[in-house]
């Protein structure tokens, strides 16, 4: 593995690192969580026009740039230290992914072009609070995670006109102000139960959607209830979409690794320099020793998550799954450096004015959707059957 950037990689974190630093500051973040779509519509749209950022993994025919994760994971990494709220997760990680590989021609060709030049915003709705277990981070595949029967969960049903959808899903990413909702729902009642994905307008007649209160909020979320809504089926009725789901999650989580890593680095960053200027009896706080050893602890795991961030990159465009470990190594390393970070501004770092509490919240929050840390190792640890025929001492 060459863990050297190339220069299109250099590149893409430069312009990136620059834009946001000119438009997403502190307090530009904060003004843009109040805003009704829960980001910035104006710096969406500069990244998509400037550095073609919702597109950036999608193939040049569909108007994509045609990059690989390992493209996806610095630009993650500068989302990630500015705190950016965007659609960029929804939309370009979680979405888009999946109306590459199911969708038939006619739909690629006509939703994937405006994902790329950021017309069009898209948003999974996971039904009730599983997603996790939708992208096998925290389950396997055959988990009952859409709910099942006629009973929970989202449900489908086959009429004269097409399908039509019934249910609930609690923590949609974007939700809100998406204009396409991919809803996993069960169809086919006990008898032929299985999950099938459907495409549903954001504002279609008897889809309510409501902004939810969040931990984290740059990640804006949303309760979605869908009452007897009309949809259009993704792709295949015989398609086994899991397979697919798996692969989603396991390359989003390696993108929320970098993000994560990205946001830690800038909290150690932010620390350094402020224990550098805050004295205590006549000196420096980042001259005693025990402040030292502090920041030099964090500093071992950025780095350490950094490298296992990167390796998931370039793991994941050769087909291995290492993301959900990765993630759970950079989301641990991240909750270390807010936490120290927190303490080490003194008084100053507990107020909600000071930026640190923002990191502290994604951490917890990305937990809350994607982990937690024990369950993603666990589960990454049975996967790779590293327990399998391993007795216990006694």
């Amino acid at each position: 593995m060459d863990t050297r950037f190339t220069d299109e990689q250099d590149e893409i974190r430069r312009a990136l690192r620059e834009l946001l630093h000119k438009r997403c500051g502190t307090e530009d973040v904060r003004a843009a969580v109040d805003r009704a779509p829960g980001h910035d519509p104006a710096l969406w749209t500069a990244l998509a026009e400037q550095l073609g950022l919702p597109g950036l993994a999608l193939p040049e025919a569909y108007g994509g740039v045609g990059c690989t994760l390992m493209e996806v994971a610095p630009a993650a990494e500068e989302l990630g230290r500015a705190l950016a709220p965007s659609p960029f997760l929804a939309t370009a990680v979680l979405t888009a992914p999946l109306l590459l590989a199911l969708g038939t021609g006619a739909q690629r060709a006509e939703l994937l072009p405006r994902i790329a030049g950021g017309g069009l915003t898209a948003a999974l709705a996971v039904p009730g609070t599983r997603l996790a277990a939708a992208l096998a981070l925290t389950g396997p595949l055959d988990a009952d995670w859409a709910g099942g029967g006629r009973a929970g969960g989202v449900q489908a049903r086959r009429t004269d006109g097409g399908w039509r959808l019934y249910g609930e899903a609690d923590q949609v990413l974007d939700g809100h102000s998406a204009g396409l909702l991919l809803v996993p729902a069960h169809a086919g009642g006990y008898a032929r139960s299985r999950v099938l994905l459907f495409l549903v307008a954001g504002n279609a007649p008897g889809v309510v959607r409501t902004r939810r209160t969040a931990l984290d909020p740059t990640r804006a979320q949303a309760r979605v209830r869908l009452r007897d809504v009309a949809a259009e089926l993704l792709g295949d009725e015989d398609t086994d979409v899991h397979p697919a789901l798996a692969a989603v999650g396991d390359a989003a989580a390696a993108v929320l690794a970098s993000e994560a890593v990205g946001a830690a680095d800038r909290v150690l960053e932010r620390t350094v320099e402020y224990v550098k200027q805050r004295e205590q009896f006549g000196r420096p706080v980042g001259s005693f020793q025990a402040v030292k050893h502090r920041l030099a602890d964090v500093y071992v795991a950025v780095r350490a998550a950094g490298s296992a961030a990167s390796y998931a990159a370039w793991a994941a465009v050769r087909g291995e799954h290492v993301g959900g470990l990765a993630l759970a190594q950079a989301l641990e390393a991240l909750r270390i450096a807010a936490g120290e970070g927190i303490q080490l501004h003194g008084g100053i770092g507990f107020t909600w004015e000071h930026e640190a509490h923002m990191y502290f919240k994604r951490a917890a929050g990305d937990e809350l959707l994607f982990g937690p840390v024990h369950r993603l190792r666990d589960h990454a640890a049975g996967r790779a059957g590293l327990f399998e025929g391993a007795g216990v001492a006694m």
